[in-house]
């Protein structure tokens, strides 16, 4: 299978019809190169804020009510186009407002409709002490014909707890959507993919915001580039770089894989991450020898 990851900048949207003919256009590009699963970024829906006026669009609480009320429209579109080119699409997350304060949930699409929804498990301090976006449901796994595949969105790649909880459920594939307003912020997600597909010897796949946006200051400015990792083992290259795009160029990165390096890497790989993984509590349990230099 063909696997696509967004760099995906935010657009100032005349009207839901400019959205869609963007939408279309992106997944046909991705179509074209051969890709089953697209990922797009996470917050990548903001750019619908600005379909109404300005002074909304600002407003970093009106900006998500205005978000979250394209979500039926939203929702159809993305099933349309994943149904008629038989893809997977993990679309770009989105404010939801189910229980008082909004949950930053991406949606994932299959051929058939909606498969399920990922809220986000880790808050950043801007979602936090700002924003006040709030965690939402708890992790899902997805079991596809694709394979099995895991959410984490941006902060939660930095959590090896959460991937792994994923990984013992069986995930083979991650997906990254990030959105990073700086190339620390970026590099935090990079470098937290990588190290969650050296640990769970599986395929990460990374796609975050990219470029400037005026009219919306929670994602003002995005730092990133597409890629798609994997372990810098057996049958992958020697980076565990499969495929990436340059920094902050919008465009796709695609890379080709087969679930049998996954096994074949889990199994006879040159160390065994996934495998290891439960030793090291019990190491981790004894006591800590304190070793004084005086």
């Amino acid at each position: 299978m063909i696997l696509a990851a967004a760099a995906y900048p935010l657009s100032n949207l005349v009207d839901f019809a400019e959205y869609a003919n963007k939408l279309t256009i992106w997944v046909e590009d991705a179509v074209a190169a051969g890709a089953h699963l697209l990922v797009f970024p996470e917050y990548g829906s903001m750019e619908l804020a600005s379909l109404a006026p300005r002074a909304v669009s600002e407003d970093l609480e009106a900006a998500l009510h205005e978000v979250a009320r394209h979500a039926p429209a939203v929702d159809a579109l993305h099933c349309q186009l994943a149904a008629k080119h038989n893809l997977y699409i993990l679309g770009a997350s989105a404010p939801y407002f189910g229980n008082g304060r909004p949950t930053n949930r991406a949606t994932f699409y299959g051929p058939n409709g909606i498969i399920g929804h990922q809220d986000k498990q880790m808050m950043t301090r801007f979602e936090r002490e700002t924003w006040d976006v709030v965690a939402g449901n708890p992790l899902q796994l997805f079991d596809t014909p694709l394979g099995k595949i895991g959410v984490l969105i941006c902060y939660d790649s930095e959590f090896p707890l959460l991937a792994r909880a994923l990984i013992e459920a069986g995930a083979q594939i991650l997906l990254v959507p990030s959105c990073t307003d700086t190339l620390a912020g970026y590099t935090r997600v990079k470098v937290g993919s990588m190290a969650r597909a050296l640990e769970g010897q599986c395929v990460v796949v990374h796609a975050p915001t990219v470029g400037l946006c005026d009219f919306c200051p929670a994602v003002d400015e995005n730092v990133g580039a597409a890629a798609i990792y994997g372990p810098s083992d057996t049958g992958f290259p020697e980076t565990g770089i499969l495929a990436q795009t340059a920094l902050n160029e919008p465009g796709w990165a695609a890379a080709e894989i087969d679930l049998s390096m996954i096994e074949t890497v889990r199994a006879t790989g040159s160390v065994f991450n996934h495998q290891h993984w439960p030793e090291q509590a019990a190491r981790a349990a004894q006591s800590i020898e304190i070793v004084k230099n005086s």
